[in-house]
């Protein structure tokens, strides 16, 4: 028992390193002589986040720096050893930045509302700045693929937008390159993670604690998804890779305007009247999300 504990403890280890490295290299996300600034809140994600890139860090051809950032906010009852003992426990270079964004968002926010959407926004800036301030060239988040998706669906049923969560982009403020090398990863992977690696995991009680979010209604029907039909949610990460603008209807990303007949074959255009067949790949899907791809650089040759 104790034997195939470890096995498959070492399958799901590797399997996350690949799948970090393999978000890394399609998306160019680390490059020789970086500085990244990881984003550490105590969350299993976030220390995940931290665990496999130091892990990459030792194996990688590429050269690169880490230091760990966490945003103290203050909130009542946060136990503020627990990073700083945690961190100096492993050897990793980190800074604690003490920010009051607690009281801010207590006090602009009425009670009972969401206060996620203000708290994101004045981390967002903390973390900005204390990039600027250490020579940050890359800021990592701990999003996986389920916050990915979950941020598709928000924005589709309560924004009516066709956005989700890009693995790298530019910051609002236009200086910094933010990276989320978990893109890749599920979220059931990375809870089982943090248990095998025992992590001090820290609950957030300034959000965590909202009943009735929408994001926790999102996540709650994509479970359901999951274990109704195995593979749904594979294949729906893969749409937001396989991206059709002639299929779409929004007239400022595509010219519908000036479509013309012509004399030759048109790409992608004239499958309007077929009837859309799918195939089923739930083996194809479970066979690829339980191991073995291919394995991919670690990050990209500079």
């Amino acid at each position: 028992m104790i034997k195939k504990q470890q096995y498959n403890a070492n399958k799901l280890q590797k399997r996350l390193r690949r799948q970090v490295g393999t978000a890394i290299a399609d998306f160019n996300m680390i490059e020789a002589g970086d500085r990244i600034m990881v984003c550490l809140s105590g969350g299993k994600d976030s220390y995940a986040l931290l665990d496999i890139l130091r892990n990459l860090q030792i194996h990688s051809p590429v050269n690169f720096e880490l230091i760990a950032v966490n945003l103290d906010q203050k909130q009542p009852g946060f136990p503020e050893q627990v990073l700083p003992n945690y961190l100096t426990q492993i050897g990793m270079p980190f800074q604690i930045v003490e920010q009051d964004t607690y009281s801010v968002v207590k006090r602009v926010i009425a009670e009972g509302k969401t206060t996620c959407s203000l708290c994101s926004r004045l981390r967002r800036g903390v973390l900005y700045r204390v990039a600027s301030e250490l020579g940050a060239t890359k800021i990592a988040l701990g999003h996986h693929r389920d916050d990915i998706l979950e941020t598709l669906f928000l924005n589709m049923f309560y924004g009516g937008k066709l956005k989700a969560m890009p693995p790298k982009l530019v910051s609002d403020n236009g200086r910094h390159i933010v990276i989320r090398p978990l893109a890749y990863c599920k979220e059931k992977d990375l809870t089982a993670y943090a248990e095998i690696s025992d992590f001090p995991i820290i609950p957030c009680n300034l959000c965590g604690s909202q009943k009735n979010l929408q994001r926790q209604a999102i996540k709650e029907m994509m479970q359901q998804w999951d274990k109704k039909f195995p593979g749904r949610l594979e294949t729906m990460f893969r749409s937001i890779q396989n991206i059709q603008l002639s299929h779409l209807a929004d007239t400022s990303h595509y010219n519908f305007v000036s479509l013309q007949a012509q004399d030759q074959p048109f790409e992608n255009g004239d499958t309007a009247f077929d009837e859309e067949t799918f195939e089923s790949n739930i083996e194809e899907m479970l066979a690829l999300g339980a191991e073995e791809a291919t394995d991919r650089p670690l990050v990209p040759q500079s």
